[in-house]
């Protein structure tokens, strides 16, 4: 148990300390998702892991209004589909929690060449969401406002002649 005021981990570790497969698949989703090191894979695997773990309890349950409301939470954010349903939590990946990240939002959206760089716009504050700055890569960007991300006007980035953004643009 963590005393007041001091720090807990809100993910778990690898029960196993070396698993060539395991160890190997996150090397891959660690350059693919540009993660800085294999924490933050381990959150997103708990935050999974969570995901299931409710959609479990809500089927064991008869109440509907709160399983609606949590798939609801979960299409929100784009972990889930329009249309899916409760039974659609328990099939997904970590990869789909890994694509709601504002990092790879950014890159996928091409405002940065490499995830890595997306990384580091985000980081360095030059990427607004709907006119809030956020400098977390690892945002949860909602389906709503993912269509609301650009450049910080008074970021020299902002400019499409701008070096790093030449190659976006060819």
């Amino acid at each position: 148990m963590a005393l007041p005021g001091e720090n807990t981990k809100f993910y778990e570790t690898p029960n196993h300390p070396y698993q060539g497969e395991r160890i190997a698949e996150e090397a891959d989703l660690l350059g693919r998702y540009g993660l800085k090191n294999k924490e933050e894979l381990w959150r997103a695997q708990s935050e999974l892991r969570s995901y299931r773990r409710e959609a479990r309890r809500l089927l064991g349950r008869t109440g509907e209004e709160s399983a609606d409301e949590f798939v609801s939470r979960l299409t929100r954010i784009g972990v889930l589909d329009e249309g899916d349903e409760l039974d659609d939590v328990l099939s997904l990946d970590v990869t789909d929690v890994l694509e709601r990240r504002f990092q790879t939002v950014v890159y996928r959206k091409g405002l940065a060449n490499t995830v890595e760089q997306a990384r580091q716009f985000v980081g360095h504050g030059h990427i607004l969401i709907d006119g809030r700055r956020v400098s977390a890569p690892s945002y949860k960007v909602e389906v709503d406002v993912e269509d609301h991300i650009e450049f910080d006007e008074s970021s020299p980035l902002a400019d499409e002649l701008h070096p790093e953004r030449a190659s976006a643009q060819e």
